[in-house]
C-alpha cells in the first residue's frame, strides 16, 4: 500500500528529499505523494515532524 500525506503537512519538504523513488512533490497546499510511484518504504513517515504521510 502505498503511503499518502495527510492535511496536518506543515511542507518543511523533509519528506521529499528523503524519498528513495522521487515519489513525492510539492504541491500547493501540502507535498504529496504519487501512489504508482511510492514503494511503501516509510522513509517519509520517518522524518516528517507532524507525522503526516501515513499508509493508505
Amino acid at each position: 500500500m502505498a503511503y499518502a500525506i495527510q492535511d496536518t503537512c506543515i511542507k518543511c519538504g523533509a519528506c521529499e528529499s528523503e524519498c528513495p523513488v522521487g515519489a513525492i512533490s510539492e504541491g500547493d497546499a501540502t507535498y504529496v505523494i504519487d501512489p504508482d510511484q511510492c514503494i511503501s518504504c516509510g522513509a517519509c513517515a520517518g522524518v516528517c515532524p507532524v507525522e503526516a504521510p501515513v499508509e493508505q
